[in-house]
């Protein structure tokens, strides 16, 4: 076998004995030692909803890797609950937990040896933490989903978990009856599974197909269906295919094919946080990727599909009118998408998708014709302006108003907007600002779910603009601008925004911009010190020290 790992793990001589003694404590015996060992990394967890449907996964996948030949051995990973997370302290770990996962990973094949790694993940993190593992340690490896949840329904409404967040600001600003509050609540997460609109977690996925690292189809199917199981299984066996065939993720993942991923993104209207994991895995892949990259494929790939949190359908909904390979052939069809491009199975991209019709089903309104796009363009833009140099990231499709001018509302913290905003303190057009609350200065860069959905339930989602050096969860939209970089923590523009002053948001001219003269902001510049940091201990404080500004991707192990 090529790149045989496990020659440094078990060899025929006596050397090696002790660790052939300690392998057949865990069910090698002697038949085993020259198959090889594939690593099953288990991100199951009872705390969320995403990741409580992943032991079954884990169980077929085992079960097929050794029908396979291959010798599996089981390890776990830690995941943080988001949606739980939410507005707490607790959110902070959630993009940390991305680089934690990576580490954790890698720890654990490389620590051993492993000739492969099959990764089982559901909530956000999950993805892009096994992705930048499989990219950094280029061992043979493939990532299977979690699956998405079901939609919750409540007096015919489908309901995903943005649901409740929204009916928090209906409810305060008296919009909405009790009953429809506590009902909302208690129907919005009926199954296990990631949550169920093309947010973060269904996002990432999706575009794992079209990166070639997980199978095709496999990515909108619900957690509880018999299905799900089965891709693993199949997943496992594709695998134990390339440990034979010596096909590493680096021959995969490179930089047509992440250009394939994000052009899925953007025709599926995925998530701002796409941009901050794309740049992370390909910072680990070591391929040549860029912020600018993002808006490039932005303005030739259109919006295809009607995806919740703007549109009306969720992820099962997507897998049952065609899911990701409709798209990827009609991408491919229009010269949107690299073909030749290898995927894990063997087979390039185009090969997969021979099979695929050319065009949606007529009998369904998810996938759009052609023709008919929802948007001709993409919908993640990348603005720029002396609010942020660097960039930015910021959702522009389907605006009533896509461009604003008002006074700045400033915070320094997500929790102390949100409570402006349920004390109705907010007004149509004001711009708010979130500041510290970067990768450096939350740490972590925690999403603004709370307070986006509250201006949502409010009737201000399409009048206030808000801008941010944190993140938003997938399932927001609206006038909102994230990923200020640099950020506030180590002197960005945004640390120098005072109360009132004119801020301007243009999605057409793609600008992001504070309308104070040079002269003042030098002032301000010398007057301002940076704060000291919220953590000096534990994992948050060394994250502080190691992370780089979000339009590198917020990595820890690359440029500061």
């Amino acid at each position: 076998m090529p790149n045989n790992r496990r020659s440094s793990i078990i060899t025929q001589g006596a050397a090696r004995s002790p660790n052939r003694a300690m392998l057949r404590a865990v069910g090698f015996g002697d038949g085993d030692f020259d198959k090889p060992i594939v690593g099953v990394a288990n991100g199951h967890s009872t705390m969320n909803p995403c990741n409580a449907g992943i032991q079954p996964l884990v169980d077929r996948a085992m079960l097929a890797l050794k029908d396979a030949g291959a010798m599996p051995q089981v390890f776990g990973f830690p995941t943080v609950t988001d949606g739980i997370g939410m507005g707490t302290e607790g959110m902070k770990y959630s993009l940390v937990s991305r680089e934690v996962i990576a580490d954790a990973i890698e720890v654990a094949v490389n620590g051993q040896c492993m000739d492969g790694v099959l990764c089982v993940g559901g909530c956000d993190k999950n993805m892009p933490g096994s992705m930048m593992a499989m990219a950094r340690m280029n061992v043979p490896g493939i990532f299977v989903y979690a699956g998405t949840i079901k939609p919750g329904f409540w007096k015919g409404e489908k309901l995903t978990i943005v649901s409740p967040f929204e009916a928090v600001g209906a409810f305060s600003a008296g919009k909405m009856a009790k009953e429809d509050f506590e009902g909302i609540e208690r129907h919005a997460c009926p199954t296990v599974g990631a949550c169920g609109g093309q947010y973060t977690a269904n996002t990432m996925s999706s575009s794992f197909e079209a990166l070639g690292m997980s199978l095709l189809g496999s990515s909108q199917m619900a957690s509880p269906d018999a299905e799900k199981a089965d891709s693993s299984a199949a997943s496992a066996q594709v695998l134990v295919n390339a440990v034979k065939t010596d096909l590493k993720p680096r021959d995969i993942i490179t930089r047509n094919a992440i250009e394939n991923a994000v052009s899925l993104v953007m025709a599926t209207g995925g998530s701002t946080n796409a941009v901050l994991h794309y740049l992370a895995i390909a910072a680990a892949a070591e391929v040549e990727w860029s912020i600018d990259d993002f808006e490039r494929v932005r303005k030739r790939v259109p919006v295809l599909c009607e995806l919740k949190p703007s549109g009306r359908f969720v992820a099962t909904d997507f897998h049952a009118a065609g899911g990701v390979p409709q798209v990827l052939r009609m991408l491919l069809d229009h010269g949107l998408l690299h073909g030749e491009c290898m995927t894990v199975t063997g087979k390039t991209l185009g090969e997969e998708l021979a099979n695929v019709p050319e065009s949606p089903r007529g009998d369904q309104e998810v996938i759009r014709p052609w023709s008919k796009p929802m948007y001709a363009q993409g919908h993640l833009a990348i603005l720029k302006g002396n609010l942020a140099p660097e960039g930015c990231v910021a959702k522009i499709t389907g605006l009533k108003n896509p461009s604003i001018t008002g006074p700045a509302r400033v915070f320094d913290s997500e929790p102390a907007c949100l409570q402006a905003i349920m004390a109705n303190k907010i007004r149509s057009g004001d711009v708010i600002v979130i500041r510290y609350e970067g990768p450096k200065g939350g740490p972590g860069m925690q999403e603004m779910l709370a307070p986006t959905s509250a201006l949502i339930g409010q009737g201000l989602g399409e009048s206030v603009g808000l801008i941010t050096d944190g993140r938003f969860s997938g399932g927001t939209w609206g006038m909102v601008v994230g990923h200020v970089a640099p950020e506030a923590y180590v002197g960005g523009t945004i640390a120098l925004i005072e109360e009132g002053d004119s801020i301007t948001i243009d999605a057409h001219k793609l600008l992001v911009q504070l309308n104070v003269d040079e002269a003042e902001l030098a002032r301000r510049r010398v007057r301002w010190k940076p704060p000291a940091p919220r953590y000096t201990r534990g994992v948050l404080a060394k994250y502080m020290k190691l992370v780089s500004t979000a339009s590198l991707g917020a990595i820890t192990d690359g440029a500061r």
